[in-house]
Protein backbone atom coordinates (compact mmCIF):
# COMPACT_ATOMS: atom_id res chain seq x y z
CA UNK A 1 0.00 0.00 0.00
CA UNK A 2 1.10 3.55 -0.29
CA UNK A 3 0.18 6.78 1.24
CA UNK A 4 -1.05 9.44 -0.98
CA UNK A 5 -1.14 12.74 0.77
CA UNK A 6 -3.81 14.87 0.34
CA UNK A 7 -4.54 18.67 2.12
CA UNK A 8 -6.74 17.64 5.57
CA UNK A 9 -5.99 13.95 5.90
CA UNK A 10 -3.83 11.19 4.34
CA UNK A 11 -5.83 8.80 2.00
CA UNK A 12 -4.70 5.18 1.69
CA UNK A 13 -4.92 3.48 -1.83
CA UNK A 14 -3.44 0.88 -3.57
CA UNK A 15 -0.41 1.39 -5.73
CA UNK A 16 -2.40 0.59 -8.77
CA UNK A 17 -5.51 2.70 -7.91
CA UNK A 18 -2.63 5.75 -7.40
CA UNK A 19 -1.06 5.29 -10.81
CA UNK A 20 -4.49 5.18 -12.17
CA UNK A 21 -5.48 8.61 -10.55
CA UNK A 22 -2.39 10.00 -12.52
CA UNK A 23 -3.57 9.65 -15.37
CA UNK A 24 -6.99 10.10 -14.77
CA UNK A 25 -6.75 12.84 -12.15
CA UNK A 26 -10.83 13.14 -12.41
CA UNK A 27 -11.08 9.95 -10.71
CA UNK A 28 -8.81 11.13 -7.86
CA UNK A 29 -11.14 13.94 -6.80
CA UNK A 30 -14.15 11.87 -6.80
CA UNK A 31 -12.04 9.25 -4.28
CA UNK A 32 -11.12 12.83 -2.33
CA UNK A 33 -14.77 13.49 -1.43
CA UNK A 34 -15.75 9.93 -1.19
CA UNK A 35 -13.25 9.97 1.69
CA UNK A 36 -14.18 12.93 3.20
CA UNK A 37 -18.07 11.97 3.21
CA UNK A 38 -17.14 8.83 4.65
CA UNK A 39 -15.37 10.36 7.44
CA UNK A 40 -17.87 13.02 8.16
CA UNK A 41 -20.67 10.55 8.41
CA UNK A 42 -22.27 11.75 4.72
CA UNK A 43 -24.22 9.61 3.24
CA UNK A 44 -25.30 9.86 -0.54
CA UNK A 45 -28.99 9.25 -1.22
CA UNK A 46 -31.55 9.95 -4.09
CA UNK A 47 -34.91 11.31 -3.77
CA UNK A 48 -37.52 11.73 -6.70
CA UNK A 49 -40.86 13.91 -7.75
CA UNK A 50 -42.07 12.21 -10.37
CA UNK A 51 -39.62 11.82 -13.03
CA UNK A 52 -37.35 14.41 -11.37
CA UNK A 53 -34.24 13.02 -9.41
CA UNK A 54 -32.51 14.53 -6.89
CA UNK A 55 -28.99 13.50 -5.56
CA UNK A 56 -28.10 14.55 -2.08
CA UNK A 57 -26.21 14.05 1.02
CA UNK A 58 -27.14 13.74 4.57
CA UNK A 59 -26.29 12.79 8.23
CA UNK A 60 -28.10 12.02 11.13
CA UNK A 61 -32.09 12.88 11.81
CA UNK A 62 -34.22 15.53 12.00
CA UNK A 63 -36.05 16.26 15.24
CA UNK A 64 -32.84 16.82 17.43
CA UNK A 65 -32.20 19.50 19.55
CA UNK A 66 -31.44 22.17 16.59
CA UNK A 67 -33.22 22.44 13.54
CA UNK A 68 -32.17 20.16 10.31
CA UNK A 69 -29.74 22.17 8.20
CA UNK A 70 -30.42 22.64 4.71
CA UNK A 71 -27.09 23.42 2.02
CA UNK A 72 -27.77 24.71 -0.75
CA UNK A 73 -24.59 25.53 -3.10
CA UNK A 74 -23.12 28.21 -5.42
CA UNK A 75 -23.59 28.04 -9.35
CA UNK A 76 -21.27 25.52 -11.12
CA UNK A 77 -20.25 23.78 -7.93
CA UNK A 78 -21.58 20.71 -6.30
CA UNK A 79 -22.94 19.30 -2.80
CA UNK A 80 -19.51 18.08 -1.85
CA UNK A 81 -18.60 22.26 -1.39
CA UNK A 82 -19.83 22.07 2.01
CA UNK A 83 -17.84 19.46 2.98
CA UNK A 84 -15.16 21.76 5.13
CA UNK A 85 -17.80 23.44 6.76
CA UNK A 86 -20.17 20.11 7.79
CA UNK A 87 -16.50 19.01 9.28
CA UNK A 88 -17.52 21.39 11.95
CA UNK A 89 -20.79 21.12 12.82
CA UNK A 90 -21.91 19.12 15.77
CA UNK A 91 -21.79 15.57 14.95
CA UNK A 92 -25.59 15.20 16.13
CA UNK A 93 -26.17 17.62 13.77
CA UNK A 94 -28.68 16.59 11.30
CA UNK A 95 -27.19 18.08 7.87
CA UNK A 96 -28.34 17.71 4.08
CA UNK A 97 -26.53 18.81 1.16
CA UNK A 98 -28.43 18.74 -1.99
CA UNK A 99 -27.33 19.41 -5.90
CA UNK A 100 -28.63 22.24 -7.31
CA UNK A 101 -31.14 21.58 -10.56
CA UNK A 102 -29.01 19.95 -13.19
CA UNK A 103 -25.53 20.01 -11.02
CA UNK A 104 -23.93 16.85 -10.76
CA UNK A 105 -26.46 14.00 -9.54
CA UNK A 106 -29.94 16.02 -9.73
CA UNK A 107 -31.53 15.83 -12.87
CA UNK A 108 -30.71 17.77 -16.06
CA UNK A 109 -33.49 19.44 -17.79
CA UNK A 110 -33.98 22.76 -19.31
CA UNK A 111 -33.44 26.54 -18.59
CA UNK A 112 -37.23 26.62 -16.84
CA UNK A 113 -35.67 24.97 -13.57
CA UNK A 114 -32.13 27.10 -14.04
CA UNK A 115 -33.62 30.65 -13.48
CA UNK A 116 -34.20 31.37 -9.28
CA UNK A 117 -37.43 31.02 -9.42
CA UNK A 118 -37.26 27.50 -10.90
CA UNK A 119 -34.57 26.56 -8.97
CA UNK A 120 -36.69 27.38 -5.83
CA UNK A 121 -39.62 25.69 -6.73
CA UNK A 122 -37.05 21.89 -7.66
CA UNK A 123 -36.02 22.65 -3.77
CA UNK A 124 -39.22 23.10 -2.53
CA UNK A 125 -40.04 19.80 -4.22
CA UNK A 126 -37.02 18.38 -2.62
CA UNK A 127 -37.89 19.63 0.62
CA UNK A 128 -41.28 17.67 0.11
CA UNK A 129 -39.92 14.72 -1.08
CA UNK A 130 -37.67 13.76 1.81
CA UNK A 131 -40.18 14.92 4.07
CA UNK A 132 -38.09 18.23 5.66
CA UNK A 133 -41.09 20.39 5.96
CA UNK A 134 -42.95 18.52 8.07
CA UNK A 135 -40.46 20.52 10.91
CA UNK A 136 -39.38 23.96 10.45
CA UNK A 137 -35.31 23.79 9.26
CA UNK A 138 -33.09 25.80 8.96
CA UNK A 139 -31.72 26.89 5.09
CA UNK A 140 -28.29 27.69 4.03
CA UNK A 141 -27.36 29.52 0.69
CA UNK A 142 -24.10 30.64 -1.01
CA UNK A 143 -23.49 32.49 -4.07
CA UNK A 144 -26.38 31.42 -6.67
CA UNK A 145 -27.49 29.41 -3.64
CA UNK A 146 -27.60 32.68 -1.28
CA UNK A 147 -30.13 34.25 -4.28
CA UNK A 148 -32.33 31.22 -4.26
CA UNK A 149 -32.16 30.28 -0.60
CA UNK A 150 -33.72 34.36 0.28
CA UNK A 151 -36.42 34.02 -2.40
CA UNK A 152 -37.37 30.66 -0.92
CA UNK A 153 -37.86 31.97 2.46
CA UNK A 154 -39.80 35.03 0.17
CA UNK A 155 -42.24 32.48 -0.78
CA UNK A 156 -42.39 29.61 1.65
CA UNK A 157 -41.88 30.58 5.07
CA UNK A 158 -43.74 27.88 6.78
CA UNK A 159 -41.23 26.25 5.94
CA UNK A 160 -38.12 27.41 7.75
CA UNK A 161 -37.04 28.63 10.93
CA UNK A 162 -34.27 30.87 9.58
CA UNK A 163 -31.86 31.14 6.72
CA UNK A 164 -28.21 31.67 6.40
CA UNK A 165 -27.40 34.17 3.20
CA UNK A 166 -23.41 33.84 2.39
CA UNK A 167 -22.63 36.10 -0.12
CA UNK A 168 -25.71 36.05 -1.79
CA UNK A 169 -26.32 37.29 -5.69
CA UNK A 170 -29.47 38.78 -6.85
CA UNK A 171 -28.72 42.05 -4.98
CA UNK A 172 -28.18 45.86 -6.30
CA UNK A 173 -25.05 46.37 -4.92
CA UNK A 174 -24.02 49.62 -4.09
CA UNK A 175 -20.67 48.99 -5.16
CA UNK A 176 -20.31 47.01 -8.31
CA UNK A 177 -16.90 44.40 -8.33
CA UNK A 178 -14.95 44.56 -11.32
CA UNK A 179 -16.42 41.23 -12.30
CA UNK A 180 -19.85 42.52 -12.33
CA UNK A 181 -18.54 45.02 -14.27
CA UNK A 182 -16.88 43.02 -16.42
CA UNK A 183 -20.16 41.27 -16.79
CA UNK A 184 -21.79 44.12 -18.30
CA UNK A 185 -19.52 44.64 -20.77
CA UNK A 186 -19.82 40.42 -21.81
CA UNK A 187 -23.65 41.76 -22.17
CA UNK A 188 -22.95 44.28 -24.62
CA UNK A 189 -20.05 42.73 -26.51
CA UNK A 190 -21.32 41.19 -29.56
CA UNK A 191 -18.19 38.78 -29.27
CA UNK A 192 -17.95 35.25 -28.22
CA UNK A 193 -15.48 36.13 -24.90
CA UNK A 194 -14.96 33.34 -22.09
CA UNK A 195 -16.64 33.93 -18.72
CA UNK A 196 -14.55 34.33 -15.37
CA UNK A 197 -16.63 31.55 -13.87
CA UNK A 198 -17.01 28.85 -16.52
CA UNK A 199 -13.07 27.77 -16.91
CA UNK A 200 -11.59 25.59 -19.66
CA UNK A 201 -7.78 25.80 -19.13
CA UNK A 202 -5.92 25.33 -16.32
CA UNK A 203 -4.91 29.17 -16.15
CA UNK A 204 -8.61 29.91 -16.26
CA UNK A 205 -9.23 27.86 -13.34
CA UNK A 206 -6.48 29.48 -11.55
CA UNK A 207 -7.87 32.98 -12.40
CA UNK A 208 -11.00 31.58 -10.96
CA UNK A 209 -9.68 30.56 -7.76
CA UNK A 210 -8.40 33.41 -7.65
CA UNK A 211 -11.21 35.86 -8.31
CA UNK A 212 -12.98 33.80 -5.59
CA UNK A 213 -10.80 33.19 -3.02
CA UNK A 214 -8.88 35.94 -0.90
CA UNK A 215 -6.40 33.52 0.57
CA UNK A 216 -4.85 31.08 -1.71
CA UNK A 217 -6.35 27.58 -1.40
CA UNK A 218 -3.63 24.87 -0.71
CA UNK A 219 -5.15 22.23 -3.19
CA UNK A 220 -2.85 19.63 -4.48
CA UNK A 221 -2.44 20.38 -8.38
CA UNK A 222 -3.70 16.32 -8.94
CA UNK A 223 -7.02 17.61 -7.51
CA UNK A 224 -7.09 20.46 -9.21
CA UNK A 225 -6.48 18.62 -12.82
CA UNK A 226 -9.27 16.75 -11.32
CA UNK A 227 -11.48 19.23 -11.23
CA UNK A 228 -10.98 20.81 -14.26
CA UNK A 229 -11.46 17.53 -15.61
CA UNK A 230 -14.66 17.07 -14.47
CA UNK A 231 -15.65 20.77 -15.27
CA UNK A 232 -15.03 20.72 -18.79
CA UNK A 233 -17.62 18.35 -20.35
CA UNK A 234 -20.00 20.52 -18.52
CA UNK A 235 -18.92 23.95 -19.11
CA UNK A 236 -22.50 24.05 -22.13
CA UNK A 237 -24.66 23.29 -19.24
CA UNK A 238 -22.78 26.11 -17.03
CA UNK A 239 -23.10 28.95 -19.94
CA UNK A 240 -26.83 27.98 -19.95
CA UNK A 241 -27.40 28.03 -16.28
CA UNK A 242 -25.23 31.17 -16.20
CA UNK A 243 -26.93 33.08 -18.44
CA UNK A 244 -30.36 32.39 -17.22
CA UNK A 245 -29.41 33.73 -13.70
CA UNK A 246 -27.53 36.48 -14.85
CA UNK A 247 -30.93 37.24 -17.09
CA UNK A 248 -33.32 40.05 -16.92
CA UNK A 249 -35.54 37.03 -14.94
CA UNK A 250 -33.37 35.89 -12.25
CA UNK A 251 -30.17 39.15 -11.74
CA UNK A 252 -31.96 40.93 -9.07
CA UNK A 253 -34.46 37.96 -7.63
CA UNK A 254 -33.34 38.15 -4.06
CA UNK A 255 -33.48 42.29 -4.31
CA UNK A 256 -37.38 42.32 -5.43
CA UNK A 257 -38.42 39.46 -3.11
CA UNK A 258 -36.53 40.84 -0.31
CA UNK A 259 -39.89 42.81 1.10
CA UNK A 260 -41.45 39.16 1.43
CA UNK A 261 -38.91 38.12 4.12
CA UNK A 262 -40.07 37.92 7.52
CA UNK A 263 -37.59 34.77 8.40
CA UNK A 264 -35.80 35.62 11.14
CA UNK A 265 -32.07 36.32 8.97
CA UNK A 266 -28.59 35.53 9.23
CA UNK A 267 -25.77 37.12 6.79
CA UNK A 268 -22.10 36.02 6.34
CA UNK A 269 -20.13 38.24 3.37
CA UNK A 270 -16.21 37.99 3.07
CA UNK A 271 -14.70 41.54 3.27
CA UNK A 272 -12.62 41.01 0.10
CA UNK A 273 -15.43 39.56 -2.09
CA UNK A 274 -14.64 40.04 -5.61
CA UNK A 275 -17.58 38.14 -6.87
CA UNK A 276 -20.49 40.37 -5.38
CA UNK A 277 -19.63 42.88 -3.50
CA UNK A 278 -19.89 43.25 0.73
CA UNK A 279 -21.79 46.49 0.15
CA UNK A 280 -24.97 44.25 -0.28
CA UNK A 281 -25.18 43.24 3.14
CA UNK A 282 -25.80 46.83 3.91
CA UNK A 283 -28.88 46.45 1.51
CA UNK A 284 -30.33 43.21 3.45
CA UNK A 285 -29.36 45.09 7.07
CA UNK A 286 -31.59 47.98 5.43
CA UNK A 287 -34.52 45.56 4.14
CA UNK A 288 -34.11 43.49 7.27
CA UNK A 289 -34.04 45.68 10.19
CA UNK A 290 -33.59 42.57 12.33
CA UNK A 291 -31.27 40.03 10.28
CA UNK A 292 -27.75 39.34 12.10
CA UNK A 293 -24.66 40.17 9.58
CA UNK A 294 -21.51 39.10 9.83
CA UNK A 295 -18.29 40.30 7.70
CA UNK A 296 -15.19 38.12 7.71
CA UNK A 297 -11.84 39.83 7.65
CA UNK A 298 -9.31 38.39 4.70
CA UNK A 299 -12.09 36.47 3.20
CA UNK A 300 -13.14 36.32 -0.02
CA UNK A 301 -16.49 34.87 -1.87
CA UNK A 302 -15.79 31.58 -1.08
CA UNK A 303 -16.52 31.18 2.99
CA UNK A 304 -17.28 27.51 2.93
CA UNK A 305 -13.49 27.28 1.62
CA UNK A 306 -11.89 30.06 3.12
CA UNK A 307 -13.34 30.14 6.78
CA UNK A 308 -14.85 26.94 7.04
CA UNK A 309 -14.77 26.56 10.87
CA UNK A 310 -15.85 30.34 11.45
CA UNK A 311 -18.96 30.04 9.03
CA UNK A 312 -20.34 26.52 10.82
CA UNK A 313 -19.33 28.30 14.26
CA UNK A 314 -21.66 31.42 13.42
CA UNK A 315 -24.76 29.46 12.36
CA UNK A 316 -24.88 27.06 15.46
CA UNK A 317 -24.85 30.19 17.31
CA UNK A 318 -27.20 32.01 15.46
CA UNK A 319 -29.47 28.64 15.68
CA UNK A 320 -28.67 28.83 19.62
CA UNK A 321 -29.51 32.43 20.00
CA UNK A 322 -32.85 31.90 18.10
CA UNK A 323 -33.94 29.02 20.66
CA UNK A 324 -33.26 31.57 23.46
CA UNK A 325 -35.11 34.36 21.49
CA UNK A 326 -38.02 31.87 20.78
CA UNK A 327 -37.83 30.41 24.57
CA UNK A 328 -38.00 34.05 25.87
CA UNK A 329 -40.99 34.74 23.24
CA UNK A 330 -42.61 31.79 24.88
CA UNK A 331 -42.15 33.15 28.49
CA UNK A 332 -43.97 36.44 27.66
CA UNK A 333 -47.02 35.27 25.80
Amino acid sequence: MELLMLSGGVLVVPVLAFITFLFWPGALLKVYNWYWRQRLGLVVRYSHSGSYRFCYSSRGKPGGATPSLLLLHGFSATKDMWLPVVKYFPKNQHVVCVDMPGHEGTSRTGSEDYSIQGQVGRIHQFVQSIGLDKIPFHLIGTSMGGNVAGVYAAHHPADLCSVTLICPAGLVYPTETEFISRLRELEKSEQEESIPLIPSTPQELDDMLRLCCYTPINIPRQVLRGLLQNRIPNNGFYKEVFMEIVGEKSRHSLQENLHLIKTPTQVIWGKEDQVVDVSGASVLQEALPHCQVELLESCGHSVALERPRKAANLIMDFLSAQDVNNENTKKVS
